[in-house]
């Protein structure tokens, strides 16, 4: 019997990250491969999972229905996300709800160039979920842990050093972006902030 595949684990990133995921590749020559994006600090992703504030949504389709929302995460970057035809709950779920308002979003990354050579990335959603601020502080949390703990991978590799041999997904992604892991840092604990800052606000 053939093995049946399984799905890969969706990532939790922050969209300041995430946008610098302008790399894409396969591991095998197989037409229907997964592609990944690869992260900056260091690990691939062929799907993601995000939560924040749908702030905008819009048709932006010709002949038929296409829509663009954007999603905003507690450091103020964005995710852009498109669903048409072939995503119908998706596209659904973006032509009824009302910004704004808190979503969990899965999906797929897509890069796309634009005519002036700027690769731009974005959200190919599986699901679109609207959730409560309980939710999305959760994911806050979670996704502060697991880009912290990815940037410290990254250092402890060190893909500076050929002789202590990295992960091959550190050694990429020093090879495409030359990260640096301080500014990836620094997105989790300012998200970190936001949410202490929201929590003081509202006991007063």
């Amino acid at each position: 019997m053939a093995a049946t595949p399984t799905r890969e684990v969706a990532r939790r990133v922050f969209a300041g990250e995430f946008n610098d995921a302008m790399y894409t590749f396969k591991e095998s020559d197989d037409e229907r491969a997964p592609v990944y994006v690869l992260l900056p600090t260091g690990e691939r992703a062929n799907r993601v999972f995000v939560v924040g504030t749908l702030t905008e949504t819009e048709d932006v389709g010709e002949d038929s229905e296409y829509w663009q929302g954007r999603v905003v995460d507690p450091n103020g970057d964005t995710f852009f996300m498109y669903a048409g035809q072939y995503q119908p709950d998706a596209a659904s779920m973006l032509r009824e709800l009302e910004p704004p308002a808190y979503v969990s979003v899965v999906g797929k990354p897509r890069t796309y160039e634009t005519d002036d050579g700027e690769v731009n990335v974005s959200i190919r959603p599986e699901s679109i979920t609207p959730v409560n601020e309980g939710t999305r502080d959760r994911w806050v949390v979670e996704t502060a842990e697991r880009t912290l703990e990815r940037a410290q991978g990254y250092r402890e590799a060190d893909p500076t050093q050929d002789e202590f041999a990295p992960d091959e997904y550190v050694r990429m992604a020093h090879e495409e972006y030359e990260p640096v892991m301080e500014n990836y840092q620094r997105l989790a604990v300012e998200a970190l902030e936001s949410l202490q800052a929201e929590t003081a606000e509202s006991d007063v």
